[in-house]
């Protein structure tokens, strides 16, 4: 992968896991009781199912690269800023105070918990194919970095509860934004 293959990467995977990273804190926030294990895993379910979509996004859109060559800036731009402007709205929508979520240490909630902050990356995924060849490589930068925000937005939620979880979405659709703005700039420009 070049470089800028890398940066676009590396920004699309800390988009993609503040999702996971805001399901953290909120949780950590609130099940106290958990332990370093239940965080390891719930961060291993994150990663893992963020490293699964895009690959599963990815082999779609190269059955259909062929089809799409002539316009798939166009569709990197309108799926990035479709997933990043979902990711802002979500962030504003109000959530009860009372309402406690549901507790990531049973596997079928933390399941669950891993496809919802995953979907997105599977339209991100048919992006990826749009962008870089090294599938493996960018699906392994997604899965660590999520592992890692995941574990840390779970420790953090522990120490300062879910404040900043609406500011977390927004960032994370407003960086998906940018590189779908690069991607289709870059286009233009070269062309």
């Amino acid at each position: 992968m070049s470089i800028m293959e890398w940066i676009t990467v590396f920004g699309i995977a800390i988009g993609l896991a503040m999702d996971a990273f805001a399901v953290s804190v909120v949780s950590g926030s609130v099940f106290k009781q958990l332990h370093i294990t239940h965080a390891l895993r719930m961060a291993f379910f994150f990663g893992a199912f963020q490293a699964i979509m895009p690959l599963l996004g990815y082999a779609a859109g190269n059955t259909f690269a062929g089809y799409i060559a002539v316009c798939d800036h166009w569709i990197a731009f309108a799926l990035l800023l479709a997933v990043g402007l979902k990711m802002i709205y979500e962030s504003f929508k109000f959530r009860k105070v009372e309402e406690k979520p549901q507790d990531p240490s049973n596997l079928k909630v933390l399941l669950t918990l891993s496809i919802a902050t995953s979907i997105d990356a599977l339209a991100v995924g048919v992006t990826l194919s749009l962008v870089t060849a090294s599938i493996m490589a960018a699906v392994t930068v997604i899965g660590v970095i999520t592992f890692a925000l995941s574990y840390a937005g779970f420790e953090l939620g522990k120490r300062i509860g879910h404040f900043f979880e609406n500011k977390i979405e927004i960032f994370g659709g407003l960086i998906l934004i940018v590189i779908g703005a690069k991607i289709l700039i870059n286009h233009l420009i070269n062309a």
